[in-house]
């Protein structure tokens, strides 16, 4: 039956690479796409006037056409190089007119493990995404009320749990063969939006932490970072899970975004028998909708700056936030008694600690536009986060990376970028390591850093279609474990990832 699903993903990922390249040479011309350039002649778009990734002011110029984080506007669709065919019967019209609309994406990617890691070899990987948003003001008259609704179909494997064994996953949409519910939520809004008061079945990755630059990379890191990832329960409500929670967001004025939401502590549900540590298989449909676990709680102020016409600098976004988790977590190097968990006569099971925590802070920003074309140039991003050492595996996360949109001539759409992000082992972590090697214990690698380095570049061929190929340099995967594969157990090599994806969007 893999085989069958492996095979499958592979004739997906070449099928969808063979429609883009008819559809390159489709394109009207290699630049800006015709509707693109025809929508901010006619509307004088420039930034800071439209919404950006993460619902708040668009700020960064480099911010890409394309992202596989649902937290992006992604405004292209393949529709408009259809024509008439792109809406057999015109039933897409006919429930725009009527407050409804959908969108369809679909990813598929290949990446290549060419050297270290836990082993070479090739990851296919697929994704279906449709999301469905109704406006119940236009549909039934109810002023400021919202529904929306995503769901995913995913198929193939992971490169990270597959080939890499790293911590900072390689791509941003693996996860395991399934085809599930992520977001089924209701948004009243009030005082003319100023107020948001949106509840159901939520995803915390689309609207915290979020970076304008961050989201053009594959790197699913730079989206929902690696100490969140990693230290919440069951990865918190992010791709491809969320769960039940509230959300309230306060917008003063045009510049200040202030929310805060609390959300059930595990998306995948209480493990009840010990079986399953794997959330993503407790909650294989996205629809256990768990209510019982610890709270979840995270809270961030995002301030954009130079948004107003005729600002003398360059726009950005500093945000900060924080989360706190109401359940209990074991130590990771001492049990009950004080003693060392290496020691054999420790019962092996940390001492409980009462919450968990966190805090960030993150900044987005322009630093250079063209003067011919305001909507190309230069942005970058640097983000931070820190959480306790003695409960977490990752104590402290930084990334950062650059991107230029419209860097080459006549490719104004397209993207470029590199970004770089760190993940250290937590202090008791390391402490383990130590104390398991000076008690004797089996010859093992001690942990300090996970660190990957990506360059990617993303070519629009045209409206709803791209190509982006990356390379990422994994260090010391898994903050530097031994290798399971490896009769010594030598610590798993450097990793080199080749990755090629294509996107299309109706």
């Amino acid at each position: 039956m893999r085989r069958r699903v492996r095979g499958s993903s592979r004739r997906l990922a070449l099928t969808a690479a063979l429609v883009l390249a008819g559809a390159a040479a489709l394109a009207q011309q290699p630049g800006r796409t015709q509707s693109e350039a025809e929508r901010i002649a006619a509307e004088g778009i420039a930034i800071g006037s439209e919404a950006g990734a993460g619902d708040d002011p668009q700020t960064s110029v480099a911010q890409p056409v394309f992202s596989a984080r649902r937290s992006a506007e992604v405004t292209t669709s393949i529709q408009d190089l259809l024509g008439p065919a792109g809406d057999p019967g015109g039933f897409r019209a006919f429930l725009r007119d009527r407050g409804i609309t959908y969108g369809l994406l679909y990813f598929a990617e290949a990446l290549h493990t060419a050297r270290g890691g836990l082993r070479r070899g090739t990851a296919g990987l697929g994704l279906v995404d449709l999301d469905i948003d109704v406006d119940l003001d236009t549909l039934a008259g109810w002023t400021g009320g919202a529904l929306h609704t995503t769901f995913y179909q995913i198929h193939g494997r992971g490169a990270s749990r597959s080939y890499v064994g790293n911590l900072l996953t390689v791509s941003d949409i693996e996860a395991l063969t399934a085809s599930r519910l992520n977001e089924l939520w209701f948004e009243q809004s009030l005082f003319d939006g100023r107020l948001a008061v949106r509840i159901g079945q939520l995803a915390t990755d689309t609207e915290y932490m979020v970076s304008q630059t961050g989201i053009l990379f594959v790197n699913g890191s730079f989206g929902w970072p690696a100490v969140l990832a990693t230290d919440v329960p069951g990865g918190g409500p992010a791709y491809p899970l969320a769960a039940p929670g509230v959300r309230v967001k306060v917008v003063p004025n045009a510049n200040l975004s202030i929310q805060a939401g609390v959300y059930d502590g595990d998306p995948g549900g209480p493990d009840r028998f010990g079986r399953e540590p794997d959330p993503q298989r407790r909650n294989r449909t996205g629809t256990r909708f768990p209510l019982s676990d610890p709270a979840f709680v995270i809270a961030e102020v995002a301030y954009a700056y130079n948004i107003e016409p005729g600002a003398k600098g360059e726009p950005g976004t500093v945000t900060l936030g924080g989360w706190y988790h109401f359940g209990r977590f074991d130590a990771l190097a001492r049990n009950a008694e004080g003693r060392s968990l290496a020691d054999p006569a420790s019962t092996g099971i940390g001492r409980r600690l009462r919450g968990d925590n966190g805090i960030y802070g993150l900044i987005d920003q322009t630093v250079y536009r063209e003067p011919d074309d305001p909507n190309d140039g230069a942005s970058i991003f640097v983000r931070a986060s820190g959480s306790p050492g003695d409960r977490n595996l990752i104590d402290l996360y930084v990334d950062a990376g650059i991107a230029y949109r419209g860097l080459f001539p006549g490719r104004s759409d397209d993207t470029v970028g590199v970004a770089v992000g760190v993940a250290q082992v937590s202090r008791a972590a390391r402490r383990l390591d130590a104390e398991a090697a000076a008690l004797g214990d089996l010859p093992r690698p001690r942990r300090s850093v996970e660190a990957v380095i990506e360059a990617t570049y993303q070519a629009v061929l045209g409206p709803g279609l791209a190509l982006q190929p990356t390379i990422q340099y994994v260090f010391k995967p898994g903050g530097g474990i031994a290798n399971p594969y490896d009769p010594d157990r030598v610590r798993v090599r450097n990793a080199a990832v080749f990755g090629l994806r294509a996107i299309i969007r109706y």
